[in-house]
């Protein structure tokens, strides 16, 4: 069976060689990158997950998460970071990251999130048929969203979200209804994390941003088109 293969950017090298030495032993093959500059140059389809460091010199890890994210690559991403702040958090999360972990952190931790994260890409289901509302499509097949002829970028999470939703129509769930079931096996999770994640999903879908909706005190819901 093919390793998994992980992606690790961080400017100390002690910090990449312990990672990798520590992931290694866990059955997954690593590829060490220096700064964000390096990594996208090494950085290719076959990789399952980056682990980024936020505070490099040169291009940081929030840019260097933007611009893939940008270009329509949705690897997942674990930022690594000695900022620990919610607001920090909450920025790794808008640019697209799937988890966040601070600095000093332990190898026991890094071990379960990047489990957890890379267990949620491998063992997430292929659904079948579409969704589709005037000009608005989700495929849930091919996993695109698409208004009229443009395709919407969206992060691994956010599509999720959209799909748990969309798949539900009318029924609201609760912040932590939605984080046991897109965050299952990753910790430390709030809700704010999911208040960010669904107001950059409304921002991407512009004109039908209000297929989802909040009901104050109570949740989020995917709106029954005409209902």
């Amino acid at each position: 069976m093919k390793k998994q293969k992980i992606l690790i950017v961080d400017d100390e090298p002690d910090i990449c060689e312990i990672l990798a030495y520590n992931l290694t032993s866990d059955g997954y093959e690593t590829v060490s990158a220096y700064s964000a500059e390096e990594a996208l140059k090494k950085l290719t389809s076959d990789y399952s997950l980056i682990l980024l460091d936020v505070m490099m010199g040169g291009m940081s890890g929030y840019k260097f998460a933007e611009v893939l994210r940008s270009n329509g690559n949705q690897i997942p991403i674990i930022f690594l970071t000695a900022k620990d702040s919610e607001n920090d958090m909450l920025t790794g999360f808008s640019v697209g990251g799937d988890d966040y972990i601070s600095k000093p952190f332990s190898l026991k931790e890094v071990s379960a999130r990047v489990k957890a994260v890379i267990k949620r890409q491998s063992s997430e289901p292929k659904p079948v048929n579409k969704f589709i509302f005037e000009d608005f499509c989700i495929d849930f097949e091919t996993k695109d969203v698409t208004i009229g002829p443009e395709t919407i970028l969206l992060t691994r999470t956010e599509f999720e979200i959209l799909t748990f939703l969309a798949k539900h129509p009318g029924r609201i769930f609760s912040r932590e209804e939605i984080i046991n079931t897109i965050w299952e096996e990753t910790p430390f999770i709030t809700e704010r994390t999911v208040d960010v994640h669904i107001t950059r999903l409304r921002k991407k879908l512009g004109a039908h941003s209000s297929l989802i909706s909040n009901r104050s005190g109570y949740g989020y819901r995917f709106n029954i088109p005409n209902a």
